[in-house]
């Protein structure tokens, strides 16, 4: 056995998934599972400070929240090791991806920054820890984003057909997977997954979810204000591209629904339509047999039978369908990612994220 934690909390902070897996023989093996709940107040914390400008954002205030998500992810660290019974010392590393707070790529110069000191969870935990995979990808000219397709086509990939592996999560991102080996593999951040939604229900009605799109299935979208939204440039963006809660949040939807009369629910149903629109749109061009769907919009049946009417000429389904919660996609990832870095390999693709040469990600925290 090989084992490593995967951890994963995405821009919808809902929750921290860790994730026990064994990545011995090149393959993947999940032992066991834990969800780790943000505590409502450090919740709150992030979401607001992700959506303040940089120049309202104090250091003392981004200091002080690396080490708090840093003990947060060591908490579920040894939670699931409690809970599977597994000693610390059996484990190689903890891959951890932090938690995003700005995504600044094309900025000069570009960065990146994610929270939760990796000092302090290999601390608490006791186990080396693999973290900052990013930045070192935006040092060798990339994007630093997504970081999962290189994941996606070591165990995704079909000889039998060309796919398309969508993960929705606060910013959706697609992973394209020809058929064909000989063509590269392309990566992107399409937009807004669930983090508009997540924080306009939380604005309207003080849920940290809209459940299965419980409350956007009872409004009518609203076709001028999708269109206008759908009018950003980033969506007309040529690859390579990524973006992030920073860009698009409340601030973002109040700039386009100020001086409209539209009711909540209707806003709600729209931006469910802005993730199907925009995704789709991003997809259709490389004209996939199957679209294989992880991350929390897998949960959502309006955005899952939004992309089967946009897109019907492909099968769209759960990575569960290739033998993978999709709901552990990302954590196991970051796994995958921490192993690439103590075995000395590349874990970027320069074709998705534009980096001038592929690198090894990340640094160990021992």
């Amino acid at each position: 056995m090989r084992l490593f934690i995967g951890l994963m909390s995405g821009t919808s902070v809902d929750a921290i998934d860790a994730v026990l897996v064994d990545l011995a023989d090149e393959q993947v093996h999940i032992l066991a599972v834990h969800s780790h709940p943000w505590p409502l107040s450090l919740r709150d914390t992030l979401l607001t400070l992700s959506q303040h400008t940089r120049e309202h954002s104090t250091l003392h205030d981004i200091a002080t929240l690396d080490v708090k998500v840093g003990e947060l992810f060591a908490e579920a660290s040894l939670a699931l090791l409690a809970e599977s019974k597994t000693p610390t010392e059996q484990i190689c590393a903890i891959g951890s991806p932090g938690q995003t707070l700005y995504h600044h790529p094309d900025g000069t110069p570009p960065y990146t920054w994610q929270l939760g000191d990796p000092n302090v969870i290999a601390q608490l935990t006791g186990i080396p820890t693999v973290a900052d995979f990013r930045r070192r990808d935006i040092a060798a000219g990339g994007q630093g984003a997504p970081l999962a397709p290189a994941f996606h086509n070591a165990l995704f990939r079909s000889r039998q057909e060309n796919r398309v592996v969508l993960n929705i999560g606060g910013i959706a991102n697609i992973t394209v997977l020809p058929a064909d080996e000989t063509e590269a593999v392309i990566g992107f951040d399409t937009g807004p997954g669930n983090a508009l939604l997540d924080a306009y229900v939380f604005q309207q009605q003080h849920l940290r979810i809209d459940k299965q799109g419980a409350w956007a299935a009872l409004g009518q979208a609203d076709r001028a204000l999708l269109e206008a939204m759908l009018a950003d440039p980033y969506f007309a963006k040529p690859i390579v591209k990524s973006t992030g809660r920073d860009y698009f949040n409340l601030n973002w939807l109040s700039h386009h629904t100020k001086g409209l009369s539209i009711g909540p629910v209707d806003i709600q149903a729209t931006l469910c339509q802005l993730t199907v629109t925009s995704i789709a749109q991003a997809v259709l061009p490389y004209s996939p047999q199957r679209l294989l769907v992880c991350g929390g919009g897998v949960h959502n049946p309006l955005l899952m039978s939004g992309l089967a009417q946009h897109l019907p000429d492909c099968v769209v389904e759960s990575t569960m369908a290739v033998g993978l919660d999709p709901d552990l996609v990302e954590a196991v990832c970051f796994a995958w990612l921490a192993q690439r870095r103590l075995d000395g390999l590349a874990g970027n693709l320069p074709s998705v994220t534009g980096a001038h040469q592929a690198v090894v990600l990340g640094g160990i925290y021992v």
